[in-house]
């Protein structure tokens, strides 16, 4: 039944965008605030720079075909599935709300969730690990690029290049700090997870409450109803199914080993919480973007317990199948 569960961070989630409610910035308190959630912003991606290890980058790019599929996925398949549910009704589906999960479908993979899960399951963890970061570095030109183009052609509107610098400038500049840095800092920043973990998400919970903060003074929860919320759990859900089959059944038809097969499926089906929340800072600066990256918001939790039932089964079916060897081998003449 705990597997069911919000974790600790989606609680605090709720709480922040609870207290954004009742409370939101305002005035000049607003402005201090989105100054020292920049500046959290950045010492985020620098952690993430000087977190990453030059040898797992190495050693990940022998396996190309796999890091292909997941980024064909993320970056391909997910906006694909996205602009589809574009024919969706505004009626059913708020047109806010839609260029939210548009915005999800473009983002990067997770990190620290798409790894977990991949080695509680017995997949391919130092693949992984490569391929999630290299899907958020990607991330970094792909998703701006991605969010102006689909944007423009769905009608929506897309934004100025001025975006993609400010995310170089504000996200990826830190990260290349943090990699020229991390011979002479990553092990010891990769010792400190549990102390620096504060900083991953307390950055997060800052940028939430500021686009919450905003989007309600301008009247978020008078604008949508509890019917359009559902819907969005409804899309958020099914986005997630069809991109779990594909990566599932493609895999295997593509004729990856099993490992393999559970790394594509578990880093190909994710998205970052993370990586958004910023990105949509940054992208829709002047914007009210609490509509934007409440889909988002919904879709961390919803692919955080769906994979924690597909880990487990995972898992127990591979311990079936080593028992099972086990007992051939015992039963087998010496």
């Amino acid at each position: 039944m705990r597997r069911f569960l919000p974790d600790t961070f989606t609680i605090l989630l709720v709480c922040t965008v609870i207290l954004a409610s009742l409370f939101p910035a305002s005035g000049t308190f607003a402005d201090y605030f989105g100054i020292a959630t920049d500046l959290a912003i950045a010492l985020l991606f620098f952690l993430h720079g000087a977190r990453l290890s030059r040898d797992v980058v190495i050693a990940g790019l022998l396996h190309w075909r796999l890091h292909l599929v997941i980024l064909l996925t993320t970056f391909g398949i997910f906006p694909l599935l996205g602009l589809g549910l574009g024919f969706i009704p505004d009626t059913i589906l708020p047109h806010p709300l839609y260029l939210g999960i548009l915005f999800l479908c473009v983002l990067p993979s997770t990190v620290q969730s798409s790894i977990a899960f991949t080695s509680m399951a017995g997949g391919n963890v130092p693949a992984a690990i490569c391929s999630a970061s290299a899907s958020n570095i990607f991330g970094m030109f792909l998703t701006p690029l991605l969010v102006g183009l689909l944007f423009s052609v769905g009608g929506h509107g897309g934004f100025s290049f001025d975006a993609l610098q400010q995310i170089l400038l504000q996200l990826l500049a830190p990260f290349i700090v943090g990699q020229i840095l991390q011979p002479w800092i990553g092990d010891w920043i990769r010792a400190k997870k549990k102390i620096l973990m504060p900083v991953d998400r307390g950055s997060i919970l800052m940028v939430v409450y500021l686009a919450f903060s905003t989007a309600v003074v301008e009247g978020l929860w008078h604008t949508f109803s509890i019917a359009d919320i559902a819907v969005v759990i409804v899309a958020d859900m099914g986005l997630l199914a069809i991109v779990l089959v594909l990566t599932m059944f493609g895999s295997c038809w593509l004729g990856f080993n099993k490992p393999d097969q559970i790394t594509i499926t578990f880093c190909g089906s994710k998205k970052s919480l993370a990586s958004g929340v910023p990105m949509a800072n940054v992208i829709f600066a002047g914007q009210s973007i609490g509509a934007i990256v409440l889909p988002l918001m919904l879709f961390h939790q919803i692919q955080l317990m769906v994979c924690a039932v597909i880990a487990q089964k995972y898992a127990a079916a591979a311990a079936r199948r080593a028992t099972e060897k086990e007992m051939e081998e015992a039963a087998s003449p010496a």
